[in-house]
């Protein structure tokens, strides 16, 4: 029998759920069921794929006030809770509006005058999906809702540590017939994970690098797809002619929005040495008055960091900081309040590369700052990295802006401003370095990737002999 799992509540520190996680028979009886009504769910059609998940969007509906209290109790956050159901339900609006256009199979001719190319998409059958805690509810179903559209089943499993939201979501989807045989979410830890992969015919997962490297091993062994979106350490370059009020508003958000707990967040910021100072103060100024949502949820915007053992890491990536030099401004140190670990926005200066809060994921609300003398040395610290995911350029001329970012090695780069990747849905984009691989999950890509093309070369004249293969 699979042991229960205890899980840690972010607010109190309290374990007060449980998940049981299915048995390795029960996830190959599950992954079996799923592939075997696949074949009708593609058969079927995309309109009545559309149909099926604005059904399903009416379900989530009617259950949105319980998604939010088990959002609200698995990430101890109230306004952020509210938009991931919001962009959910967008989300499916907005593949299904879409949809038809990227999965129209064509037809053409080719250079050969009596043969035709028509194309054929052919979906993956079973979709795993492996979905981190920092946002539960949207990055299970980011590729989830294009995987469903294309005409794969999927299986999700979402993060142990904050998965309360998987009960009632899988109520809405077992009040959709269509949908109930094709979607399932599974709770359980890493070994459920890993199981999943060995049934699967492609993977999706969302989550650290180390974890990431297990994934892209196990799926190269079974020789399967794997897409990978990992961590960051986004840089930041702020020109001598930047708008520094814009600057310090957009990176204080940029920096602290869900309290750093994102793989969009600016973790390291390289300001011009002529404006460097009076950065830090209008951004330490700013910091100062975001506040704890502490003691109640409504008390302000920083919620609790939710994973236990990020808040560890937190306050290492601050220890070694403080050890090898650097000078605290605001906030420096988590927080134990009522058994919940919280930080409050952090700003740093005197800091450089062999710290850990400068080469590492943070993933906290930490804005450790270096000044740069010229654009050359802004590039090389934005590059020196292992990470690639993306990135903000703030300068006066958006043409300075963007020459500078047309060099920095990462899949997005958002000028004037912080984490418009998040936002901008069109915007197809490759992670660098070891920030991920495959397919992006933004643009036409992101449907695109869960089918296989099929080329069908069509003779379209009679000719008895093939034309260049002649018998005398």
């Amino acid at each position: 029998m699979t042991q229960q799992i205890n899980i840690r509540n972010p607010r109190t520190g309290k374990t007060d759920y449980t998940i049981t996680p299915p048995t390795s028979e029960q996830l190959a009886e599950k992954s079996t069921h799923l592939r075997q009504a696949q074949i009708n769910w593609q058969q079927q059609g995309l309109s009545h794929r559309i149909e099926t998940l604005q059904q399903w969007k009416q379900a989530i509906l009617s259950q949105k006030d319980r998604l939010k209290e088990a959002l609200i109790t698995d990430t101890g956050r109230l306004p952020i809770s509210i938009l991931e159901i919001d962009s959910f339900i967008s989300s499916i609006d907005r593949w299904c509006r879409i949809a038809p256009d990227l999965l129209s199979e064509q037809s053409k001719n080719t250079t050969i005058p009596f043969i035709r190319l028509q194309s054929q998409l052919v979906p993956y059958p079973l979709v795993g999906v492996i979905s981190p805690w920092n946002f539960p509810l949207l990055l299970s179903i980011i590729d989830t809702i294009p995987a469903l559209l294309a005409g794969c089943a999927v299986i999700v499993k979402p993060s142990e540590i904050a998965p309360r939201f998987i009960q009632p979501l899988l109520e809405t989807i077992a009040s959709v017939p269509n949908l109930r045989d094709i979607l399932t979410y599974i709770e359980g830890a890493g070994d459920t994970g890993a199981n999943l992969i060995e049934l699967v015919d492609l993977v999706c997962f969302t989550g650290s690098v180390a974890t990431g490297k297990k994934v892209a091993e196990a799926a190269a062994k079974r020789f399967i797809p794997a897409f990978l979106e990992l961590g960051g350490k986004d840089p930041a370059i702020v020109l001598e002619s930047a708008n520094i009020e814009l600057a310090t508003s957009s990176l204080l958000w940029g920096s602290v929005v869900n309290t750093g707990q994102s793989c969009l967040s600016i973790e390291r910021i390289y300001v011009h040495e002529s404006i460097f100072d009076n950065f830090v103060v209008k951004l330490t100024e700013k910091a100062q008055r975001v506040q704890l949502a502490y003691p109640r949820i409504e008390s302000g915007e920083i919620g609790p960091i939710i994973a236990e053992r990020q808040a560890a890491i937190i306050q290492e990536h601050l220890d070694d900081a403080v050890q090898k030099g650097a000078k605290v401004h605001c906030g420096g140190t988590v927080e134990e309040l009522d058994g919940g670990f919280w930080c409050r926005p952090t700003v740093l200066t005197q800091v450089n590369h062999q710290m850990k809060v400068m080469a590492e994921e943070t993933f906290g609300p930490i804005m450790p700052i270096m000044s740069f003398s010229n654009i050359e040395e802004a590039i090389y610290l934005a590059n020196d990295s292992i990470y690639g995911l993306s990135g903000a350029v703030f300068a006066g001329e958006e043409s300075e802006a963007i020459a500078i970012a047309q060099q920095i090695n990462c899949g997005a780069i958002s000028i004037n401003d912080c984490a418009l990747t998040a936002l901008i849905y069109e915007g197809e984009k490759n992670s660098f370095k070891y920030s991920g691989m495959g397919g992006s999950r933004m643009g036409d890509a992101g449907i695109k990737r869960f089918m296989r093309k099929k080329a069908l070369l069509v003779k379209t004249e009679s000719i008895p002999d093939p034309w260049w293969f002649k018998i005398e």
